[in-house]
């Protein structure tokens, strides 16, 4: 509880110091990258390349089994966070993920 005291007291102190101009404001600026958008043969093979079930893809993106089926038939397409983790997949393997166990 004292080091989030002091964490604020230090913060209220820099935000003090810098209305007063007696300092510069600390900037961090994050790059992002587009999300890539994934077409039905990729989702596919980014599924079977992982050693998933359709059931087990589903679990792992947070949809349903008949959503990755529309999504692999292209009927529909994943968008937002479901690409984001898709791409990560790709990148860095399901090793990489800590909600993945294998058994």
């Amino acid at each position: 509880m004292n080091s989030m005291f002091e964490d604020l007291c230090e913060g209220l102190q820099e935000a003090i110091d810098y209305e007063k101009g007696n300092r510069d404001a600390k900037v961090r600026t994050f790059l992002v990258s587009p999300v890539k958008r994934y077409k039905k043969n990729e989702i596919r093979d980014l599924r079977i390349s992982s050693g998933m079930t359709q059931a087990v893809f589903a679990d792992l993106m947070g949809v349903s089994k008949k959503t990755v089926e529309a999504w692999e038939c292209g009927r529909t397409h994943p968008t937002g966070a479901a690409c984001r983790l898709m791409q990560i997949l790709a990148e860095q393997g399901k090793e990489e993920l800590p909600f993945v166990t294998m058994k």
